[in-house]
């Protein structure tokens, strides 16, 4: 049996299997998740890449240079009913995130303190609520060359202002 979680686009044309639990959950508040999502975050847990498949159909990609790091980003979606579903990261060439409302259970990866990280902050809208005791970045958690920054933890919910 699979730890992996299965996943569709909204018409069935192309499925997926993740291979393997998610190695943490990204939840992100750039613009560039805004407009890949049509709100105001995108939750995104990160596989590795290896064991991910698209079990039915293939995916279109489409590529652009993120405006955080310059590097590109593959946006993977179905090509019949334009559902994205995954993307994948030539700086984390080993890495795979997934759209989580792709999932065939959503609520089977919850957000946690342990499990989860906040980024881009800086860019969230006015009126965002961040939970307690998770880590938060006001852009990317890590450098251009890999080196970890150190996240902010609020010890109360904290509210974005605008």
């Amino acid at each position: 049996m699979t730890d992996g979680h299965k996943g569709r686009c909204l018409c069935g044309e192309v499925a997926y299997d993740t291979g393997a639990a998610p190695l943490w959950l990204t939840i992100c508040y750039c613009r560039f998740c805004q407009r890949a999502t049509g709100s105001d975050r995108m939750i995104e847990p990160i596989f590795e890449r290896a064991p991910f498949a698209f079990t039915q159909g293939q995916p279109t990609v489409y590529t652009l240079p993120s405006e955080g790091s310059g590097q590109d980003v593959n946006v993977h979606f179905c090509g019949k009913c334009g559902t994205k579903l995954a993307l994948t990261f030539a700086r984390w060439p080993d890495r795979l995130g997934i759209y989580i409302g792709t999932l065939d259970d959503p609520a089977s990866i919850a957000a946690t303190p342990d499990n989860s990280k906040h980024i881009f902050v800086s860019e969230a809208r006015p009126g965002t609520i961040l939970p307690a005791g998770v880590k938060t970045f006001d852009r990317h958690a890590t450098e251009i060359d890999g080196t970890p920054i150190e996240p902010t933890v609020h010890g109360v919910q904290f509210f974005v202002e605008g």
